[in-house]
């Protein structure tokens, strides 16, 4: 089965490299003939030898990359147009490399398969990041009842109905997507964000501080204010706390945020990582922390970070209302969910999250919990390579309806 999985980002940036490609080189392992499709920023940057080099080194893992230029303005008339030239590239891709499947990543993607499917015979996965609709409403960049707002909800509505398969993060999300349509059952799986536990196999690192770790976005949905609130009824408790916020937002903006909340600069370091330096950063902490606005959009979220944290050996503090967090962290012993951000609540939380972190076998609990739930190969590639294998027969009985 030969696919084109097309990806609205560009290849270097960290989640293409943590997520994308992972997965991807699952798909390889089982027999799949794999082609992707990325949308390069700074492209004029790029020499032509790192591009071929980049290329090089994908097609030594099976993996056949073609790219085009993303455009950012005017925002509606570039999108609009990234999309139809990024479907006639589809359709030319899928004619000459005989494609079987379109793989979507996200809602752009979506658009794109919606239109080159007119074109082609393909079958198409869509892979349903998020609700991208209400998270942009939810962090008030979009009204609802806006034209983008109405648009986007009009692509996910279009290419739930259209895709052959779905794959959604959540469990939660997909009993609400059921609710709504019950025939999309059958199309739909469950597959969480996951991480390659063999970059985690390294021993803990802890330094003479108890280091609480934050790692990821600090923009859009994320609480960075009350995170360090957090961090602040830590201290009290643990005098000899320190907050590592492992980002690359812009130091100077969380800087200000934390120290307005009344951490001290002697206690929190911002710090920029690539991906590949990530596990060695989090084995040094006691506590990762991960809190988003506890809004609807945030059914269908899986934060790769707390996927991490558990891979580190370090137990997670939450807040309630992010995906399947919360039954999974209260289930498996390896972290606890707020449910309000006052003093008091932050306080019992404390309370808690340091009893974890002092527990001895709470680091075998999260590892554990990270193989079983967040295995890139054993749950995340399984899991992708049945998609494929159901995609296949669906396309055999199809033809042998057709053959009818």
């Amino acid at each position: 089965m030969r696919t084109l999985y097309i990806c609205y980002f560009s290849l270097n940036e960290p989640l293409v490299q943590s997520q994308v490609l992972p997965y991807l080189r699952e798909l390889v392992s089982g027999g799949v003939n794999v082609h992707l499709l990325t949308f390069e920023k700074d492209l004029k940057r790029k020499s032509a030898d790192e591009i071929a080099a980049s290329r090089q080194s994908l097609a030594a893992d099976g993996i056949a990359w073609s790219f085009r230029a993303y455009h950012k303005r005017p925002s509606v008339p570039a999108t609009f147009y990234d999309v139809m030239a990024g479907a006639m590239h589809i359709v030319r891709l899928a004619r000459r490399e005989s494609i079987d499947v379109l793989h979507a990543r996200a809602h752009i993607p979506m658009a794109m398969v919606l239109v080159a499917q007119r074109l082609t015979s393909c079958a198409a996965i869509f892979d349903l990041r998020g609700l991208w609709a209400e998270e942009y409403a939810d962090a008030a960049i979009w009204n609802e009842g806006s034209i983008p707002f109405r648009v986007v909800k009009w692509i996910e509505r279009a290419g739930l109905r259209r895709a052959n398969q779905i794959v959604v993060l959540t469990n939660r999300v997909r009993d609400w997507l059921v609710k709504s349509d019950p025939t999309l059952e059958n199309r739909i799986t469950v597959i969480p964000c996951c991480v390659d536990l063999r970059r985690f196999k390294i021993e803990a690192n802890h330094g003479e501080r108890f280091e609480l770790v934050y790692a990821g976005s600090v923009t859009g949905l994320y609480m960075l204010e009350e995170m360090a609130r957090f961090f602040i009824e830590l201290q009290k408790r643990q005098p000899n706390a320190f907050f590592r916020i492992l980002t690359h937002g812009s130091r100077t903006t969380v800087s200000e945020v934390v120290r307005r909340a009344g951490v001290s600069a002697a206690d929190f370091e911002v710090v920029a990582v690539e991906p590949e330096a990530v596990p060695q950063n989090l084995v040094r902490a006691r506590l990762g922390i991960s809190f988003r606005k506890p809004t609807f959009s945030q059914v269908a979220a899986s934060p790769t970070k707390i996927a991490e944290y558990l891979a580190a050996g370090i137990p997670v503090v939450s807040n309630a209302g992010t995906g399947d967090v919360d039954e999974l962290l209260e289930r498996n012993r390896v972290g606890l969910t707020v449910h309000s951000f006052d003093s008091a609540t932050l306080a019992q939380a404390v309370t808690k999250a340091l009893a974890l972190a002092h527990d001895p076998g709470t680091a075998a609990r999260c590892r554990q919990t990270a193989a079983t739930c967040f295995d890139l190969t054993k749950i995340g590639g399984e899991r992708y390579r049945g998609v494929y294998e159901r995609i296949g027969v669906l396309r055999t009985a199809d033809q042998s309806v057709q053959k009818l």
